[in-house]
């Protein structure tokens, strides 16, 4: 697990829009977290409490840091079996052939 240092974040409250009712849009329930040496915003506003809304937007930056950090493992290139070739020769024998009976015959 990715350990976040709390002078790395800058935290930002504002008001949560849309359902909550009075309490949700008179306090300041929303949080922005960015984290500042990677310049990643994460945001949560669904929840009434601004504790809640903290830890959700901190689990979600834990989550962008960790999808970040994992590593993608090469490539490795394989080669194209023999049976699959000699499968595509002889599919393409067969196109050929029923193309060249499309013809009409030369006098």
């Amino acid at each position: 697990m990715i350990e976040i240092k709390e002078a790395d974040l800058k935290f930002e409250f504002y008001r949560g829009s849309g359902p909550g009712g009075q309490h949700r849009n008179v306090t300041e329930s929303g949080v922005r977290i960015r984290h500042i040496p990677t310049g990643i915003v994460v945001q949560a506003c669904e929840n009434r409490s601004q504790a809640r809304n903290r830890e959700i937007a901190l689990e979600r930056l834990r989550q962008v840091l960790e999808r970040r950090a994992r590593r993608e493992k090469k490539r490795v290139a394989t080669s194209i079996p023999r049976s699959q070739k000699e499968k595509r020769v002889d599919e393409k024998k067969r196109r050929s052939q029923t193309k060249r009976l499309r013809t009409s015959p030369e006098d």
